[in-house]
This record gives C-alpha cells, structure tokens and sequence, in this order.
C-alpha cells in the first residue's frame, strides 16, 4: 500500500516497490487536473455522459453514480477514467462555463467574490476599505451650499477609493 503526500494525496513511491510507473502515472493524472486547474461547471450531482478526457467539474451535494461519494470534490475525466481530488481551503478553480473563479473557504466553494483589503491597477490604488457613509443633506434655507457641500464630501470620498485623481 503506497504513502500519500500530504497537500494533494497523491502516491508516493516506496523503495523496492513494484510497477512504480503505475503509481507515478496515477501522481501526474492528478497533478494533470490541478495545475492551471479549469472546470466545466460546479454543482452538478450526476457525471456527464461523454466526458472529454482532461475535462473536470465540481461534484454538486447530491452526487449520483460514478460522482457518489464525491460531494464538493474536483472530478476530472482521464484516459483511465474518473479522478476525484477532494477540495482544501484556498483551492482555487477557474469555472470555464461562468466565466470567474470558485474558491474553496474550507467548507465550501465559493463563486465570483474576491477577497482583498484593496485593489491596485498598474500600481496603483483604485478601491480601498469602505469609509464611513456619506450623511444626507439635511432641511436648511441654503438648498445650493448644502449640495455644494455633499458633492466635495461624494468627491473627497470617490478621491480616497482612488476611484477619481486627486
């Protein structure tokens, strides 16, 4: 019985083990599915019928047939027929048939949100943490200073997003 690595279970070779190939094939059909890893779609319970070998998707929560026992799992279609990775916090998946990344937040895939504290385009900062609401304008005689004053407020707020130039 092989030894398993630890991040993505895949077989170890032994010293003076037997037919090594096939366990060093079995590592590569794996790594295959994972590098630049790209799915189908997510969330589907039944295997499709004729799958395309290098194809993968995202085991649905009801998994059915050759799926069954693969709830959340990445499930690619090989020449040897279906290979399951089981999913790990930080796991990230390109889905081909929406159009953004699933992550995985170590309970479960999570689609199209990014997390970041902010957001720089060609080095430079265009969104940042959320700042504190901007108030409404409130009764008064002077309808045009009032306004005047949200705007340098909506302005002051768009400036630190980055959103507008300074």
């Amino acid at each position: 019985m092989p030894e398993w690595s630890d991040r993505l279970a895949l077989p170890l070779l032994s010293a003076g083990q037997a037919q090594k190939e096939f366990y060093h094939n079995e590592a590569l059909a794996v790594l295959d599915l994972l590098a630049h890893a790209a799915v189908e779609a997510h969330g589907l319970d039944t295997p499709p019928a004729t799958p395309l070998a290098g194809q993968c998707w995202i085991v649905g929560s009801s998994p059915t047939g050759a799926w069954t026992g693969h709830a959340g799992a990445l499930a690619g279609w090989t020449s040897g027929g279906w290979r399951f990775v089981p999913p790990r916090a930080g796991m990230a998946v390109w889905d081909a048939g929406d159009g953004y990344w699933l992550h995985h937040d170590g309970s479960d895939w999570v689609n199209g949100a990014l997390t970041a504290t902010r957001l720089n385009i060609a080095g430079i900062q265009v969104i940042g943490s959320q700042l504190a609401a901007i108030p409404d304008p409130i009764g008064g005689s002077e309808i045009d200073g009032e306004a005047r004053a949200t705007l340098v407020l909506v302005l002051n707020v768009l400036r630190t997003h980055g959103l507008i130039a300074a």
